[in-house]
């Protein structure tokens, strides 16, 4: 039998297609529209006991239409016809008070994804409440059982949830199609003297085969608080830091708000005219693959309707592209990339084999696996964060320190990254090993 979810669909396809063509009845010059909804199980549980059982649904409709220059927006999460319309009318309405911007309007039909190719994204999981709630003591159970240090638990969870995404304009394209994500997690908390920390751990996937076992979830969790425990302080100094891979897609996410359109048109990214320049060292190469199967950040098309390809983004150090929807690359007299909407699989090139490669190049310095804070400014790139981690000599971790801060501009710590891992961190849109700041400023707190 089919999944219904294909009917789900074809339903949204036909509701998107109605509000577009009421848009032109309307006076609309372009319309588009777009809708994306999610439904599934959460479980939560602490302490061996249930705390929430959710079944959520959620999902809503987005309309915006253009009169000339002049562009109204509205949404709702009925899609009875009656309503949709009314949407319609309001967002026309909105577009008679709104400003006349020469650079508003849809994306070119000649960009856009017509026939999107299937990317494996949607795994069903037909997962009972019960079977959550034993998945959660799995693994809070063999995080509580890893050491008697580990003395308490601020619960594990478990969710599965199923989507769609459907997008449609008034150039005739209307396209969309299912989706999964599921997932384990776990925090527990240790204590030794009497210095207590905490950790989790999690896994997340398209498909529930691609998961880690809950007991592993579990036990990476107690690891990872163990190993915080007697932490000690440093004092102020200028060292190397290598970023784990866990933490290190951060610094490459300051990186996409940098290069993002509507940082770069209001003139406030610290790499502005950075198009065709060195911005990272020559050993940083970083590929974007937005067709990887069952890859978290997937997609055929953009928020915008428009292509998404295979391009490189940094090459030898050097930035090969901006990030552009349709109204910034106007703004800027560029074409636009397919980013409206975010980033598709970035994948970061290692140098090194492994993290423990990665350890024995830097000899002595800090390796950060926490950070904290929102110490960033990616208008000048300042950047300074509080952090927890690691002390390292001769390449070889020798206690965990906490209540540090880390600082530095983030030009100069992209021109210094001098080594990036192999221990591929692949549970987001951003995909790298640890990453090796030559120096960076190290204080106590």
């Amino acid at each position: 039998m089919k999944d219904p979810i294909y009917q789900h669909i074809s339903e949204v396809k036909d509701a998107v297609s109605e509000v577009l063509e009421h848009a032109k009845k309307l006076g609309a010059t372009a319309a588009e529209a777009a809708m994306s909804s999610t439904s599934g199980l959460s479980v939560s549980t602490r302490m061996g006991e249930v705390e929430t059982i959710e079944f959520n649904q959620d999902g809503g409709l987005g309309i915006s239409v253009y009169v000339g220059n002049n562009k109204g927006s509205a949404s709702t999460a009925d899609l009875n016809p009656k309503t949709l319309r009314t949407v319609v009318e309001k967002a026309i309405d909105i577009a008679k008070f709104t400003s006349d911007d020469p650079f508003n309007g849809i994306a070119d039909k000649e960009l856009l994804e017509f026939a999107p190719q299937d990317l494996d994204l949607y795994h069903p999981w037909e997962v009972s409440p019960e079977q959550g709630i034993e998945l959660c003591h799995q693994a809070e159970q063999a995080a509580l059982n890893a050491d008697e240090r580990i003395v308490n638990s601020d619960g594990a969870s478990f969710s599965s949830h199923q989507g769609l995404r459907v997008y449609g304009n008034s150039h005739g394209m209307i396209a969309g199609y299912p989706r999964t994500r599921h997932s384990i997690s776990t925090m527990v908390i240790g204590k030794e003297g009497e210095q207590m920390q905490r950790d989790s751990a999690y896994t997340v996937a398209r498909h529930k085969d691609d998961l880690n076992d809950a007991a592993k979830v579990g036990l990476e969790a107690a690891t990872e608080t163990l190993a915080k425990l007697n932490s000690q302080k440093l004092g102020t100094m200028k060292v190397p830091v290598i970023f784990r891979a866990d933490i290190a897609n951060s610094l490459f996410g300051h990186l996409v708000s940098a290069i993002g359109g509507g940082a770069l048109y209001r003139k406030s990214s610290f790499l502005l005219d950075s198009l065709g320049t060195k911005v990272f060292s020559d050993c940083v190469n970083i590929s974007e693959r937005p067709h990887l199967l069952k890859g978290l950040a997937s997609s055929p098309f953009d928020a915008e309707g428009l292509k998404t390809v295979d391009r490189e983004i940094i090459q030898g150090g050097e930035l090969q592209t901006y990030l552009l929807a349709s109204y910034a690359a106007r703004k800027l007299s560029m074409a636009p990339t397919g980013h409206a909407g975010g980033i598709h699989n970035w994948l970061v090139e290692q140098t090194h084999a492994d993290l423990k490669a990665l350890l024995k190049t830097m000899g002595t310095g800090l390796l950060v696996t926490e950070l904290m804070g929102q110490g960033v400014n990616t208008v000048t790139g300042d950047y300074s964060r509080g952090a927890a981690g690691f002390w390292v000599e001769n390449g070889e971790i020798q206690y965990p320190v906490s209540e540090i801060t880390i600082a530095g501009n983030l030009k100069d710590m992209f021109k210094a990254v001098v080594g990036l891992g192999g221990d591929i961190e692949r549970r987001g849109g951003i995909q790298t090993g640890s990453v090796l700041i030559e120096q960076m400023q190290v204080a106590g707190s």
